[in-house]
């Protein structure tokens, strides 16, 4: 998969999570963007820990929104 796409799943990601977490949005669009970007590396490697290898686009965009969200409500927690 091409890094172009990679990206374009990860800030898809990023702002669906930022939307799904709801609340106060402190980081604006581009920082929930960025934690989508994040959370699809985040989200590859927790995932790969537990044995999960999906591929295609689903699964990496299931990958990466997890990852987003596990981001943003540790970047809350520690924000308090």
């Amino acid at each position: 998969m091409g890094l172009i796409v990679w990206l374009l799943i990860g800030l898809a990601a990023g702002y669906l999570a930022g939307y799904v977490m709801k609340g106060k949005r402190p980081y604006g669009l581009l920082g929930d963007l960025g934690l989508g970007i994040l959370g699809a590396v985040v989200g590859g490697f927790l995932l790969g820990l537990v044995g999960f290898s999906g591929s295609g686009l689903i699964a990496t965009f299931i990958t990466a929104f997890i990852g987003a969200v596990i981001l943003i409500f540790l970047v809350r927690q520690f924000k308090r």
